[in-house]
Formats: structure tokens, sequence, C-alpha cells
């Protein structure tokens, strides 16, 4: 046999590079995939605190008072989002005001945003993060 028949296949040296090279790349690609996550389940608070100021304009509009008013079911209560933001009203509505956050659990807890807040003209904030309103609202 001569030498080059011999010497097939990988090296411990070439073997522990690839590990490395990949180890490297999993260590910059995980936090930015959970950055995207955050964002997404962000995104969907959002619509969710949109989406039910919208049903309390329809009690308004119906009922001209926000008193007694409940948050109805829809996706915005699954068990999913549960676990990374807790929607309600900020305080007791008035007869002609109300407030709804969106609070950040233990998943989400991290995200920059901190808690979303949206009251009964349409005025959407955060509070508790060091995101801005502009950049935590817009998707």
């Amino acid at each position: 046999m001569n030498r080059s028949q011999m010497n097939t296949g990988f090296t411990l040296i070439e073997l522990m590079i690839v590990v490395a090279i990949v180890g490297i790349l999993a260590a910059i690609a995980y936090p930015s995939y959970q950055n995207s996550v955050q964002k997404s389940w962000r995104a969907n608070a959002a619509s969710c605190l949109v989406e039910l100021a919208q049903n309390m304009e329809r009690r308004y509009t119906a009922t001209s008072s926000y008193v007694g008013t409940t948050l109805p079911t829809s996706n915005c209560n699954t068990a999913e989002m549960a676990t990374r933001y807790v929607i309600g009203f900020d305080g007791a509505a008035t007869a002609t005001t109300f407030s709804l956050k969106a609070v950040p659990q233990t998943i989400q807890a991290g995200d920059i945003c901190g808690t979303l807040t949206i009251n009964h003209m349409g005025q959407k904030a955060v509070t508790g993060g060091t995101g801005t309103a502009s950049e935590c609202w817009n998707r």
C-alpha cells in the first residue's frame, strides 16, 4: 500500500475546526432568532390591544359609556399568549375613558419595550422598557 491510500478521512484537528465554526455561528444566530421571536409576539400583543380598543369603542357607541365592559374572548386570550403577555385594563374604565395594557410575562420579560398601553384616545405608549413608543408599536 502506498501512502496516499492510507490518508483517507478527517483528522481530529479538522473536525475540531468544524465544530468551532458551527459553535460560533450558533452563538451569533440564536440571539438574533430570539430577538425576532420577541418582536413577533410584541406585534401580536399590540394588535390585540388595538382590536380590544376597537371593541371598547363599539361598546361606547352602543351604550355611551365604557363602564361595565369586559374583555371579549378572542385570539388574544389563548394559553400561549398568556405565557408571553397578560392583557387587561390599566385601571377601571370610566364612563368616558379607558386604558388597556399588555404586560410581558416570563418568556417575554427581556423585551426592550416593557408594558404596552393604549387608551380611549388611541394614544399608544410603553412603560418599564428602554424602547420608545414608535419603535415598539411599529412592527
